[in-house]
């Protein structure tokens, strides 16, 4: 009790407790985009669900990470070299992590380019994901986030109930988040390409740092943002002009406003 009276009484360890929690909500932008993207594929009765159990998966594991601490730290250590190249169990998980979403992220954008007759014939199979295979992938990612993620937290704090509250925080936020960005990226089929674009980058991400090219991550999250931005702008602009959409799409041509009134004395026979 006197410990946790000292770090609530100290500015550095509010700090690095606000510092944390601003760390693992960024880091959880990842963790919720793939859980959006794959509940969206869902009967929509049980999207909810999934997205609860999904994100109530992350936190588990988060939590059940930060009660081996003493394991986390040595997932860093080299267990293995190739040609001369330390890999560490973290470098593993990171890269078999970064090619499964590269190659679900790869999945979905080839069938969200398939003809249309081609996805109706894929219901059921491929394009739609039973709830327990949706599960399954959802842990098999929250695996992947949530060692980066305390691994992460230990490098920048030591005190586990700063660890604990960011994370709690960081999910928290994520479980109110989940509902409104999966209904805003049904509701804007283009979002959902973006979304996919970068999930890739976030996989290749992945695979660079388990190779040891470390890609700092306000690169990767400002490049996402600027994305988000420009597609935010295009979709404005197309809120704004329903009506010239419209008629490119069905071919109407414009009125010349600025035609003279054609004589019809001109076109009679002289």
């Amino acid at each position: 009790m006197d410990y946790l009276m000292e770090l609530a009484a100290s500015p550095a360890a509010w700090a690095a407790l606000i510092t944390l929690i601003a760390m693992e909500v960024v880091l959880g932008i990842d963790n919720l985009l793939f859980i959006s993207i794959l509940t969206n594929k869902l009967p929509e009765d049980i999207r909810p669900r999934a997205r609860r159990i999904g994100i109530g998966l992350a936190l588990v594991m988060r939590l059940g990470l930060l009660s081996t601490i003493a394991i986390i730290v040595t997932l860093v250590e080299p267990v293995f070299s190739v040609f001369g190249h330390p890999f560490s169990w973290r470098d593993i998980i990171l890269i078999a992590g970064g090619l499964f979403l590269v190659w679900k992220a790869t999945k979905e954008i080839h069938h969200s380019m398939a003809p249309h007759d081609e996805q109706e014939a894929s219901l059921g199979g491929t394009l739609q994901v039973s709830f327990s295979a949706a599960i399954v992938q959802i842990l098999i990612l929250d695996l992947v986030f949530s060692v980066d993620s305390i691994i992460t937290a230990v490098g920048m704090t030591e005190h586990i109930p700063i660890m604990v509250i960011a994370v709690v925080f960081a999910v928290m936020t994520m479980l109110f988040a989940a509902g409104p960005l999966a209904n805003f990226i049904n509701r804007n089929p283009s979002i959902v390409m973006l979304a996919l674009g970068f999930l890739l980058l976030i996989g290749t991400t992945l695979i660079a740092e388990g190779f040891g090219a470390h890609v700092s991550k306000g690169y990767i999250y400002a490049a996402m943002a600027f994305s988000a931005l420009v597609e935010g702008l295009n979709m404005l602009q197309r809120k704004r002009r329903p009506t010239a959409v419209g008629q490119a799409m069905t071919g109407t041509p414009h009125p010349a406003p600025d035609a003279a009134p054609v004589d019809q004395g001109q076109l009679s026979p002289r």
